[in-house]
């Protein structure tokens, strides 16, 4: 099979279809991998949808498995020509585990241990607006409307824009920040490139978990999590959630208040009704 010839049609297919690069990238990624599994045959077509399963169940996470085979069928369609090929292969039942989020105690002590005023503003960005780490380092100066008081997020999840709040601890922060780095474009840039890596903000996020002496895993999306899990304890409507969180259904919110320790832990046992 000539894998360079397949994988550069779905490419330019691919960005035909998706407006959103990470998602172009993702599916790249998968389909290319997924012809260089199968370049023993001579055509795409050729490739057994038998197979084709077994390839899938060699990703060990449901979630990864899921996400190979929205590329693969995406190609077959866009691609090969080839739309009901794998239609018969289900879509595997996503996780449905719960975040696992800080307490606002414990997100305090790690903006208190956090002394780098880039770092900060890392934090005080993510848990602030509830960015997407994309969301973050693609940020510019000029989304920054502060006669509105609004962060104005382009291009988030699914190529969609949408509006969160600018608080007003934030602006000098960001005074500060731009005294110290003046950055130019984008509001976060790289030592040796005009925008910071996402791989940077893990490391940011890392080590400020383990300066803090948080026990929990901190992560990058975890700060995302924190912000939608603290607004619920707070009483914020969730239809307002959902849509700082630009999510399409309300349903995928729904899963702050599942997370929410504060509202579980307020629900009356029945065992307050025993005599022990």
């Amino acid at each position: 099979m000539d894998c360079r010839k397949w994988s550069d049609k779905y490419s330019t297919d691919c960005k035909l279809k998706y407006n959103s690069i990470i998602t172009q990238n993702n599916y790249i990624s998968c389909v290319r991998n997924f012809l260089n599994n199968f370049s023993k045959y001579r055509e795409p077509k050729e490739v057994p949808t038998q197979e084709i399963k077994e390839y899938l169940l060699t990703f060990k996470t449901i979630n990864t498995r899921k996400h190979n085979l929205c590329a693969i069928k995406s190609f077959y369609k866009l691609s090969v020509n080839m739309p009901t090929k794998i239609d018969k292969i289900p879509y595997p039942k996503s996780d449905k585990k719960l975040p696992q989020v800080l307490s606002v105690e414990e997100v305090q002590k790690v903006f208190s241990v956090c002394e780098n005023t880039k770092h900060k503003v890392i934090l005080a960005l993510l848990y602030s607006c509830g960015l997407r780490v994309s969301e973050l380092i693609n940020l510019k100066w000029s989304n920054i409307d502060r006669s509105r008081m609004i962060i104005n997020v382009l291009n988030g999840k699914g190529g969609k824009d949408r509006q969160v709040m600018l608080t007003e601890s934030l602006i000098p922060l960001l005074e500060k920040y731009y005294r110290e780095y003046k950055t130019k474009e984008y509001i976060l840039s790289g030592q040796f490139s005009n925008q910071y890596s996402s791989r940077s903000v893990l490391q940011v996020m890392k080590q400020l978990g383990v300066k803090a002496g948080i026990n929990k895993r901190v992560w990058t999306h975890q700060m995302r999590h924190n912000s939608f899990t603290h607004l619920v304890e707070k009483g914020v409507d969730i239809n307002l959630i959902s849509k700082l969180a630009g999510h399409q259904n309300v349903k995928t919110t729904l899963i702050y208040t599942h997370s929410s320790h504060n509202i579980v832990s307020k629900i009356p046992s029945p065992l307050e009704n025993i005599l022990l």
